[in-house]
């Protein structure tokens, strides 16, 4: 499939007066949904050759397109442009259901889950918008680092385990987070703060961790790698929808990378690792710049990417 990031300005200009209407095949992450304008902002890649990157609001026809839409879902639609507007259509939220070792192990992987920590455990996995609870853990300094301590910070959060050797998993889920200490470097520790948690904490304690995260040259203020009791570690991934099992001595798991605002608030929760850093970065950028919570989010032509060192 063809993916696509470019201006509707670009794109009307593209289709030139007198050409009939155009579509474009159109991969992104959502970034913002605006139902009273019905439109929504997306994070799309490149064509090569013909358009870079970048994010873009979209406008729909119909509010009940964007029905299930939310910050962080990757989508795939068909971008119509005509000669004086261009809006999306046909779209479609791309599921993901992968787990490190097999694909066909994510079904088998939930029901395993479900049967040791029990079905009270799971009810409790978070939906965007609601508050996140506060949680302590020990980070790879051996500090107790807790959630509260970061309130009206944006705080991101992946989950790793330290034993992982699969480029595709949880070194590209942690390349993310390197990717995001690049791109934003004098927001770190002032208005944004990384916390990667381990859901193998018996073999992760803090010395592993500080080992792992001199790897990603992170810095140990801004970037902190967690452990902790396997009970405490089991309900902060239950509140992520974080599955993982023991299977020959690795680990069968989800993936999941989270987004918390400056109100505590869950924000977005990204599954999979069907996107680019860059497309993380935009997320994280239109949250950093999100306006009060309960107010109408700004409208957008494009999210411009930090010009920091990559």
């Amino acid at each position: 499939m063809k993916r696509l990031g470019l201006l509707a300005a670009c794109l009307l200009v593209s289709a030139g007066p007198g050409l009939m209407a155009q579509q474009f095949s159109v991969t992104g992450m959502v970034l913002e949904v605006n139902r009273s304008r019905k439109s929504f902002v997306a994070s799309c890649e490149d064509i090569p050759g013909y358009m870079k990157a970048m994010a873009m609001p979209f406008q729909v026809r119909e509010a009940k397109e964007l029905d299930g839409l939310a910050p962080g879902a990757t989508v795939e639609f068909t971008l119509v442009v005509e000669k004086e507007s261009s809006y999306a259509q046909h779209i479609e939220i791309r599921r993901y259901e992968s787990v490190e070792q097999d694909p066909l192990t994510a079904e088998r992987l939930k029901q395993l889950n479900q049967l040791s920590r029990g079905a009270s455990n799971l009810q409790k996995t978070l939906s965007p918008g609601q508050v996140v609870p506060d949680f302590t853990l020990t980070d790879q300094a051996g500090r107790e680092i807790s959630l509260a301590q970061f309130s009206g910070k944006v705080v991101a959060i992946n989950f790793i385990y330290t034993s992982c050797s699969l480029p595709n998993y949880c070194l590209r889920i942690a390349n993310n987070f390197g990717a995001l200490q690049k791109r934003f470097p004098e927001k770190l520790g002032s208005d944004l703060v990384l916390l990667s948690v381990t859901f193998d904490p018996v073999h992760d304690q803090p010395e592993v961790l500080a080992r792992y995260a001199k790897t990603w040259k992170a810095d140990p203020d801004t970037w902190h790698f967690l452990t902790g009791p396997v009970p405490e570690v089991q309900r902060i991934t239950g509140l992520f929808g974080v599955d993982y099992f023991l299977n020959e001595g690795f680990m069968d798991h989800s993936l999941h990378t989270a987004i918390i605002d400056r109100q505590g608030k869950l924000a977005a929760n990204v599954e999979g690792n069907q996107f680019t850093a860059d497309q993380l970065g935009d997320l994280v950028q239109t949250i950093l710049t999100r306006r009060a919570a309960g107010t109408e989010p700004k409208s957008q032509t494009h999210v411009a990417r930090d010009a920091g060192p990559k």
